[in-house]
Formats: C-alpha cells, structure tokens, sequence
C-alpha cells in the first residue's frame, strides 16, 4: 500500500506572497518526497473550479457574500473530489493555494456573514480530505498592497478597509482553528520559504 500524500494549505491575504511560497515550497519537496508533488490554486484546478472562478472574480458581476460562499465552496467541493483525495491516496504531496481560511476571512469576518455559519458549511460540505497543515502567511495589509500593485479583479477593487477586515478574520480563523498555524510573512521570499518548509517539515 502506498503511503498517503501530505495535503498543505499556504493562505493569506492578496499579496502576502502565497503564490511565490507554494511554487518555492513545491521546488523543495520535489526534492524531498518521492511521492510526486501537486500544486493546485483554489478556487481553481478543475473545469468546473477554474469556471466559477472567472464567475467569482469578474467585474461583471455583483455577488454577495452568502453567493460568494456557496460558489466557492462548490468549486472547492469538485477540487476535493476529483483532484485532492486520488492524489492524496496515490502518495502524491498536494499544495493548495488558499482554502477554509479565506472564506472564512473575506466572507464571513469581512463580508458581514455569521462565522459559524460559514464554518458549518464548510465542514459539512468540504470538510474531507482535511489538510494535514494550514499555513496563513501574516503580513500587513500596507506591505501586501505594495507587493500586489492595482487591483486585478472585483475582489480586489474593494479596497483598504476590506483588507484590513479579511487580515483580522485570517487572524481569527489561525486563533480559534487546530493545525492552523499564523506564519510571519514579512521579508525576503528566500526567508519566508525556509519557515514555509521548517513547519511543513513537521507533517512529511
């Protein structure tokens, strides 16, 4: 029987370096676990995903937050299946660009919804194959601006305000949730990546 894949999660807010620390980490565990190594993006890595994305991100439409959650729980609810666990089950490591805390962070804290609400959901729906580590890059939300440029899509254009309310929920989500750990994101991605890989070296 082969042995299962670690399933990480990198998180945070617009800017704080997800995408460059999942491709660095996905470098060093190439390295590392023979199993084969996965980098997906969420909402994403699917048909349907990469569909509802576009739908979630576009200026075209104004969706509310309650909309906002159940699209991308669905999109995150295809990835799972089709994609996370027969990885997973095939040994393979999976690295995932955002997950829970990002909809609990722009959705429920920022986006007015009821938190417990939005966790229940989430568990019942989306809740397996559970990460075995959750990472949220912490970062301030001017840094992360300078970092990010202008704003690319609807989410974005919300402006500071509503970052500073998503930055407080990732906060909240890393206090209140096992396995979840709050990593500081400031400085050289060189230097972030290293505690990127000294916690997921805990999980390999």
């Amino acid at each position: 029987m082969e042995r299962r894949g670690p399933f990480v999660v990198l998180d945070g807010i617009d800017g704080c370096g997800k995408s460059t620390q999942a491709r660095l980490l996905v470098t060093a565990l190439e390295e590392r676990w023979d199993g084969g190594v996965l980098h997906l993006r969420e909402p994403g890595s699917t048909a349907v995903g990469e569909a509802l994305r576009g739908l979630l991100l576009s200026r075209d439409h104004d969706l509310g937050a309650a909309v906002e959650t159940l699209l991308f729980t669905a999109a995150r609810r295809q990835m799972l299946d089709e994609v996370v666990e027969p990885a997973l089950a095939a040994g393979r490591a999976v690295i995932c660009e955002r997950f829970h805390p990002s909809t609990y962070a722009y959705q429920a804290v920022a986006g007015g919804l009821e938190p417990e609400a939005v966790l229940q959901l989430l568990t019942q729906w989306a809740g397996e194959p559970r990460p075995d580590l959750v990472l949220v890059l912490d970062l301030s939300v001017e840094s992360a601006g300078l970092r990010r440029g202008d704003p690319t899509d609807r989410i974005e254009d919300k402006g500071l305000k509503f970052q500073d309310r998503v930055a407080k929920g990732f906060r909240q989500y890393a206090e209140r949730t096992p396995g979840v750990t709050l990593l500081d994101a400031d400085g050289a991605p060189e230097a972030v990546a290293c505690r990127v890989l000294a916690e997921v070296a805990r999980v390999l």
